[in-house]
């Protein structure tokens, strides 16, 4: 499979191209601001991508590929032209180029306009907030055949390979897990369409989307 994973020096994305690097069965394409820094492996492909640029020159960089995995974010910092309007311009891309698979890293709560209302806003309002109308984007203004993935709060600790998909039985969900859960969503085909609640939990990753 020819996986393009976008934002792939980030702390999910360096995970994602860890477990995929040196696998003979994928072709991993890799974009980052600074693709220098893009983990290592025979079956590894670093391209450069700004999502500040137009969407001409997303679309002329992106490769070919079979999916895309979005899992760009600029940490808070520039949400309006990274979280939003990057991901939105991928989508885009997306379409132009007939990638139709698109897995997109968003957030619990993206989709729940009261998380971030008034007077019990989140501390993270801002940034559910790009991510709401990029998944809004994706969901209503596109044809791609989406799984959004919103996983409780992200933690550095070692992946057990147990998850909860569905709902969220606990507040954290590792890095690793969520990486995981990533690729094989892009493998899998019954996700296509789907908002997906995330949390580390009990049911081994296969079997938990398996179940779907």
């Amino acid at each position: 499979m020819k996986i393009t994973v976008i934002g792939a020096t980030g702390r999910v994305g360096r995970t994602i191209i860890s477990k995929l690097a040196d696998n003979s069965e994928d072709e991993v394409f890799a974009g980052a601001r600074k693709p220098e820094k893009v983990p290592t492996g025979e079956n590894i492909s670093p391209f450069e991508l700004d999502l500040h640029l137009s969407p001409e020159a997303i679309t002329n960089a992106i490769p070919d590929s079979d999916v895309i995995i979005f899992v760009a974010g600029s940490g808070g910092k520039d949400l309006l032209q990274v979280d939003l309007n990057g991901a939105v311009k991928v989508m885009r891309a997306a379409e132009h180029k007939g990638i139709k698979r698109f897995i997109m890293l968003s957030s619990r709560a993206s989709l729940d306009l009261e998380a971030f209302s008034e007077p019990d806003a989140s501390p993270l309002t801002n940034y559910l907030i790009a991510k709401h109308y990029a998944d809004k984007w994706l969901m209503n203004n596109t044809d791609l055949d989406y799984t959004i993935l919103q996983p409780t709060s992200l933690t550095e600790t070692k992946g057990s390979g147990k998850v909860t998909l569905g709902e969220f039985a606990t507040k954290e969900n590792s890095i690793e897990n969520v990486a995981e859960v990533l690729i094989e969503l892009a493998k899998n085909s019954s996700s296509i369409r789907q908002v997906i609640e995330m949390s580390d939990g009990d049911t081994p990753i296969n079997k938990a989307i398996d179940n779907l």
